[in-house]
């Protein structure tokens, strides 16, 4: 079938709606950096009243660090949750259902300064970043299930979409002549709550999961109904036999739990590939060049380093929809190899700019356009692949808890560099980004010899191939040949 035909109103709706929970893991990320001055000074206001003496810096520090800080914990909590909620509940019922959180926590923010109540802001940061967690797990699961397979990897580049468009909204929104201010601040935090409004009503008009329906639920008429739909052809015969082909092996299979992906040679390269993948997103160093990229911009010598950033944000924004018409041509593990090479070159040429920066006057120039090369090219591989590559890699049964494994290790990773990056700032001066230049030729080498194509591949073939049967058959059927690791191989 022509792949035109599969692309219909209903599969974008889904996809679209979905993604709302992307944007909001990304302005939630972002919306905390620019607001920090004014912050800070609620802090201390609150707090002196409160107690009736000056507070010390210290203290208004270790506050700061722990309201940004918050938000990762409660993201690997909730990342590390997604398997509770999407067998029980369902795909899209889980979006639905955690939308409470959303509320709650945004609520609790944008309340925080009318009450006087430091600890309502930590609370509310937490509690959206458990939101946000569960998020990165249930939309791309939902978006890769609901997809046809000639489109699965463009359709999954819109989770990254949401999330870098969900940073760039945080950026301007926390701008001083929009809500970046003592009075609005609130407001900005609090935002939140009318995107998960909209996701809301949407998800009330968008299908469940079709093969959560067959697989788990075995209610083959409605998982028939909703592909029907979502496909716009009466005949989908051979969506409908494929996950029988993936209901009957799930049920001879022992049930996937968290231990049970390292234990199972089934499944432990699999699982292996996908938190390498997740570690290699965190660890490229974006998300330093992100929380810390205005004093990159101040200590390259630019005058105005917020509209630095926030073009760094646009340019996010564009990559992402470039990966988007790439990704299923060109494929998964070549993107993310010519990603992870281009941002080595580019984290090396950040490196001589800003050492050399009170040297040679026009060099300064040179880091941002390094920079701006570093952010594109994680836009086109390692930004939104590890994401939906994950949900490839597994088939029905195992995929919640290797969702939930490769969600926790992407979290833990990106608390780990927010809060070890300043520490390795100040010892490391301006040669810092010659660590993550390290980490990313390693992940290089690790995807050259390790990671598969999945481009055109249907989730049973792909995971039939790392329980080494019919390797030959997989890796001759493969549409692109490449001299990636062979599936049926012994695991890593």
């Amino acid at each position: 079938m022509d792949t035109k035909k599969k692309i219909t109103a209903p599969l974008v709706y889904a996809v679209c709606i979905a993604a709302i929970g992307s944007l909001q893991f990304g302005y939630n990320t972002g919306v905390i950096n620019a607001p920090e001055k004014i912050i800070r000074t609620f802090f201390n206001k609150t707090l002196s009243e409160r107690s009736g003496r000056a507070v010390s810096q210290e203290l208004l520090t270790s506050l700061w660090s722990l309201s940004v800080a918050i938000f990762s914990v409660g993201g690997m909590i909730g990342s590390f949750s997604v398997s509770l909620f999407v067998n029980r509940f369902g795909r899209r019922n889980s979006m639905l259902l955690v939308n409470v959180l959303a509320f709650t926590g945004g609520l609790l923010m944008a309340f925080s300064k009318a009450a006087k109540a430091v600890e309502m802001l930590i609370i509310g940061r937490f509690v959206i970043g458990a939101f946000c967690g569960l998020c990165t797990g249930f939309v791309p699961m939902y978006i890769s299930e609901v997809s046809p397979t000639s489109v699965r990897g463009a359709f999954g580049t819109l989770n990254q979409l949401g999330i870098v468009v969900g940073i760039l909204v945080a950026q301007i929104f926390g701008l001083e002549a929009i809500m970046g201010t003592e009075g609005l601040w609130p407001m900005l935090l609090g935002f939140t709550v009318l995107p998960a409004i909209v996701q809301c009503i949407g998800l009330l008009f968008c299908p469940e999961s079709p093969r959560f329906l067959l697989i788990n639920k075995m209610e083959e008429e409605k998982a028939q109904a909703v592909l029907q739909k979502l496909r716009g052809d009466r005949d989908v015969s051979q969506d409908i036999q494929e996950m029988k082909e993936e209901s009957a092996k799930m049920s001879q299979e022992k049930k996937a739990t968290v231990p049970e992906l390292f234990r199972s040679p089934n499944y432990r390269q699999a699982i292996i590939i996908a938190i390498m993948l997740q570690l290699s997103q965190q660890l490229s160093g974006i998300n330093a060049v992100f929380y810390y990229s205005t004093g990159i911009f101040e200590r390259a010598g630019i005058t105005q380093p917020v509209y630095a950033t926030i073009g760094a944000g646009v340019v996010n924004t564009v990559f992402t929809v470039v990966s988007l018409f790439l990704v299923e041509r060109a494929g998964r593990r070549t993107l993310h190899l010519i990603g992870l090479a281009g941002m080595a070159v580019c984290a090396a040429i950040m490196t001589v700019a800003l050492a050399l920066k009170d040297i040679v006057d026009w060099i300064r120039y040179i880091s941002i356009v390094a920079t701006f090369g570093f952010v594109a090219l994680f836009e086109i591989g390692p930004g939104p692949i590890p994401w939906f590559i994950v949900a490839e890699l597994f088939s029905q049964g195992p995929r919640p808890a290797a969702m939930a494994v490769a969600g926790c290790s992407n979290w833990t990773s990106n608390f780990l560099v927010g809060m070890l990056f300043p520490y390795a700032e100040k010892l490391c001066g301006s040669y810092v980004f010659l660590i993550f230049l390290v980490f990313l030729v390693i992940f290089f080498v690790f995807t050259f010899f390790k990671v598969p194509e999945t481009k055109g591949r249907t989730f049973e073939d792909i995971s039939r191939g790392f329980e080494g049967r019919g390797g030959a058959n997989n890796t001759a059927s493969s549409p692109q040949k490449t001299p990636m690791v062979e599936l049926d191989k012994a695991a890593v």
